[in-house]
């Protein structure tokens, strides 16, 4: 079974936390339910004391981070007088005295807190502190766009999807095309590009008439052609179809006219009918 997408993105952004600032110890964990969470990322530790290590709100620097949605710090965790000291012992298993605590939020909802650490006590510098806050939020980006990812696909597999709401199928299927490109997860991307293709195929069938079975398969063009055409058939200039997928105006036109060189069309609207002709838009 392949690990939980969040806690790939977790345990990377921790990763990147260490090599950007030097700190010896990150770790980090998404919240269980409302008022826990679990320690399950760790990079730098020198003991398992911290793992699977249960968090509530308000207790500990990590749960005063969750309960107050802000970043929390001491410079002393053994002597810290304004936070609780229910995990006092893991934390002196591993030796950390220097402690900052970052929350992960999402819609104004935490749903994780990041820590970095050192094992002596002095205090954690501002490029420490922003470049903590930078990794938490990556983490929020990723769960933003799989949140984002998962509510489409629910909308996009109603049966009743496809028979009477075409714009908002070519809506949902322009971006899942463009956000395809932005999930780390290889399982939910290949959800993703099945789901577009069922998408686009069912719209070769009112779209086409009897002609659209013969011409179906025809026409090859790469992913990202097929992205542009998406967010061109949204009605997007150049300058907004780059900017959904990421990519400069100048590379969004390139893929654009080599669309329209192999489906035969000169204006974008030429293309965007033959490609839905094609099965390759809804």
């Amino acid at each position: 079974m392949s690990e939980p997408a969040e806690a790939v993105e977790m345990r990377a952004a921790l990763l990147r936390l260490r090599r950007a600032t030097g700190i010896p110890i990150t770790f980090g964990g998404l919240l269980l339910d409302a008022q826990r969470l679990r320690i399950a990322q760790l990079s730098g530790a020198q003991t398992q004391a911290l793992h699977g290590l249960a968090i509530c709100a308000g207790n500990g620097l990590g749960g005063k981070s969750m309960a107050l949605s802000r970043p929390c710090a001491v410079t002393d965790y053994r002597e810290a007088r304004h936070i609780s000291h229910e995990y006092d012992a893991a934390v002196s298993a591993e030796g950390l005295r220097s402690v900052l605590a970052v929350p992960v939020v999402v819609r104004r909802k935490v749903r994780g807190v990041l820590y970095g650490a050192l094992r002596r006590p002095v205090p954690l510098g501002d490029r420490t502190f922003d470049a903590a806050v930078a990794a938490a939020r990556d983490v929020e980006q990723a769960l933003v766009v799989r949140d984002e990812v998962q509510g489409l696909l629910a909308i996009a597999r109603e049966p009743t999807a496809g028979l009477g709401a075409w714009e908002e199928v070519r809506e949902i299927h322009g971006v899942l095309r463009a956000l395809t490109p932005r999930v780390a997860d290889p399982l939910l991307r290949e959800q993703l590009t099945a789901v577009c293709g069922r998408l686009a195929a069912a719209g070769a069938g009112p779209l086409a008439g009897t002609g659209a079975g013969e011409r179906a398969g025809t026409v090859s063009l790469a992913p990202r052609e097929v992205d542009v055409l998406a967010c061109v058939a949204a009605g997007s200039t150049n300058a907004v179809a780059a900017q959904r997928l990421g990519l400069r105006p100048e590379t969004v036109k390139g893929y654009l006219r080599a669309a329209m060189r192999k489906l035969g069309a000169h204006t974008r609207l030429e293309a965007v009918v033959a490609a839905r002709r094609a099965g390759l838009l809804p």
